[in-house]
C-alpha cells in the first residue's frame, strides 16, 4: 500500500533528501521502478501502490503524469495522486486525478508544510468522499503538521472520508496515535514501523486495531521489500491476520 519511485535522473538526489530529512543511514535501494519490481517480486509481492508527494503546488501535474506513466508501463503498479494545499483550484485537481484513473490521494504534511486540518484541504476531502481514499503520512514529533489530533479533527468533520493513516498512525509516536485514532473510522498502514518498534508492540497494535483495519507497506526505497516481508512474516499473528494485512484490506479500500 505504500511505496515511492522516482525518475532515474533524480532518484539518487531524491533518496538523499528523504534520508537526510529522517536522519537515516545510507539506503541500499536506488528508488527506481525497476528495483522496486525486482526486490518486491523476490519478496512475493505482486502489486505496488505508488505514493507521490508534491512539495510545491506547481509540481502536482508533472508528478501525477509521471505516476500515470509508471502505471501504464507496469501493470503491477497502482497509482495515487499528489495534491497540494496551495493549488488555486483543488477541486479541479481532484477531478484530474480521478480522470487519470488514480486509486487515491497521498498527503505528506511534513514535507509539504501544511497541516492535515488546513481548511484549504476541505474541498478536497469533500470531493473525494465515497470516491477515493486519502493516505496521510502521520506523526513526526518534530512538527505539528501531521499530529494524529489533526486527522481526528478532519474525520470528525468528514466522517465519510476514507483515510489511511501511515506508520500505525504516527511515525515514532504510535502510542499517541493509538489513543487518538483507535475509535475512528480510519485504517492504518504498517510501513516504516517494524524496524523501529519491538515486535511485541507491533503485535499489540495489530491486536488493538484488528487486521481488517491494517495494510502492509514497505515505504520503498527507504526499506528493502525483501526485509520488510521477512519482518512481517515473523510476527506472531494468525495466518488469517497475515492474509488480511498483506492484501485483503488494500483490495477492499482500493476496490480491486
Amino acid at each position: 500500500i505504500h511505496t515511492h519511485v522516482y525518475p532515474e535522473k533524480i532518484a539518487t538526489a531524491a533518496i538523499r533528501t528523504v534520508r537526510e530529512f529522517y536522519r537515516l543511514k545510507s539506503c541500499d535501494m536506488d528508488g527506481t521502478a525497476g528495483m522496486l519490481i525486482r526486490r518486491g517480486t523476490e519478496a512475493g509481492i505482486s502489486r505496488f501502490v505508488l505514493m507521490p508527494v508534491a512539495n510545491r503546488a506547481e509540481q502536482v501535474q508533472s508528478i501525477n503524469r509521471f505516476v500515470q506513466q509508471q502505471v501504464a508501463q507496469n501493470p503491477c503498479f497502482i497509482g495515487f495522486g499528489a495534491i497540494h494545499a496551495d493549488l488555486a483550484d483543488i477541486g479541479t485537481a481532484v477531478e484530474q486525478i480521478l480522470s487519470m484513473g488514480m486509486k487515491g490521494i497521498k498527503v505528506h504534511p511534513d514535507f509539504q508544510k501544511f497541516p492535515i486540518d488546513d481548511p484549504r484541504l476541505f474541498p478536497m476531502y469533500e470531493a473525494v468522499r465515497g470516491k477515493l481514499p486519502v493516505l496521510f503520512h502521520m506523526g513526526d514529533p518534530r512538527y505539528d503538521f501531521s499530529h494524529p489530533a489533526r486527522l481526528r479533527r478532519v474525520l470528525e468533520n468528514f466522517p465519510e472520508l476514507e483515510a489511511i493513516a501511515a506508520h500505525f498512525g504516527g511515525h515514532t509516536m504510535q502510542e499517541t496515535a493509538c489513543q487518538l485514532l483507535k475509535d475512528t473510522s480510519c485504517i492504518f498502514d504498517i510501513s516504516s514501523t517494524m524496524m523501529f518498534l519491538p515486535k511485541k508492540d507491533v503485535e499489540r497494535y495489530i491486536s488493538i486495531y484488528g487486521a481488517e483495519r491494517l495494510a502492509f507497506g514497505t515505504d520503498y526505497p527507504l526499506w528493502d521489500p525483501v526485509t520488510e516481508v521477512e519482518h512481517f512474516l515473523s510476527l506472531d499473528i494468525t495466518t488469517a491476520e497475515k492474509e488480511q494485512i498483506a492484501h485483503k484490506t488494500a483490495e477492499r479500500v482500493l476496490k480491486l
